[in-house]
């Protein structure tokens, strides 16, 4: 998901906050507010609240000659994006008229901080018919799994089978100190564990994982724990397919570029879902056509 600033701006702040770590999204039929509840900016426990975006991982995995062929290249099937409050005000009509069927935005980071254009996307992608959802930045190493489930579902990441409301995300990916947040893999896999089962409890439904293949299999070693609950959002800038993690059969969603423009919004991390968009609706809705049948790696 492309929802940071511009490379200069990343570049500064990450010699303020070392190791900016990578986004967790999560849906809701429930809007925020546009304030924080703390500032954009403000330090906590070695991070800098705003700054956690998705791709992360996949931007510090990625070589210079990857970087340099980044472009929207598979835009067949179904199409989706993710933003954040760094994409700015969004046309969601022109969004939508450019061919893109579905959406996570940012809700919260940590258990403090709210995106203050959260209310604003979730509200315009849903008027203009976009299949729309919230995600989560996790911090790991800042509270427990399960408190930073409550304070997403508290502040956009509910759920309700309207037909445009998708699962919560979870983005789970680089620490802003280490790589995995300063946990073990055990006790990352606590951690994720946690926060999925309390996430169900509170919206009825699986969180949706989004990390990259060389996150998850350094900091949960490979785990399978959630291949079959989680569906697997996948980060991987590449042609062809991409590389999945250890632990999960198929992915069900791909961000395959961070270098998208859509609707004027650009760049933009650009995203396909693996099946038709009647199994789109099935994931959104909660029914048994939502699973890939097959892998399409």
């Amino acid at each position: 998901m492309r929802r940071h600033p511009p490379r200069s701006v990343y570049a500064r702040r990450s010699t303020i906050a070392a190791g900016v770590v990578g986004t967790a999204m999560a849906l809701t039929l429930t809007t925020v507010g546009a304030s924080h509840a703390a500032p954009d900016g403000e330090e906590r426990d070695g991070y800098r609240l705003g700054e956690g975006y998705m791709g992360i991982s996949a931007e510090k995995e990625a070589t210079g000659q990857e970087r340099r062929q980044v472009t929207p290249r598979d835009t067949s099937g179904v199409q989706g994006i993710d933003v954040s409050h760094y994409q700015g005000n969004i046309n969601w009509g022109s969004v939508k008229s450019d061919g893109v069927q579905f959406a996570w935005i940012k809700a919260t980071e940590g258990t403090t901080y709210k995106d203050p254009k959260f209310s604003a996307n979730y509200s315009g992608a849903h008027k203009n018919k976009v299949i729309r959802g919230a995600y989560h930045f996790a911090r790991p190493g800042s509270s427990s799994g399960s408190a930073q489930a409550n304070f997403f579902a508290d502040n956009g990441g509910a759920w309700s089978a309207d037909n445009l409301t998708l699962p919560g995300v979870l983005d789970i990916e680089n620490g802003s100190s280490s790589q995995c947040h300063g946990l073990s893999q055990s006790a990352m896999r606590d951690w994720i564990a946690d926060f999925h089962s309390t996430y169900k409890k509170r919206t009825s439904r699986d969180v949706v994982i989004y990390t990259t293949a060389d996150w998850w299999n350094n900091c949960t070693g490979g785990w399978s724990g959630m291949s079959d609950k989680a569906p697997l959002w996948v980060a991987h800038w590449t042609t062809g397919s991409p590389t999945i993690p250890s632990g999960f059969p198929f992915w069900t969603v791909w961000q395959y570029t961070d270098s998208g423009n859509i609707g004027g919004i650009s760049p933009v991390d650009r995203n396909k879902f693996n099946g038709s968009r009647d199994r789109l609706l099935a994931l959104a809705n909660n029914t048994s056509a939502a699973k890939p049948t097959v892998d399409v790696r």
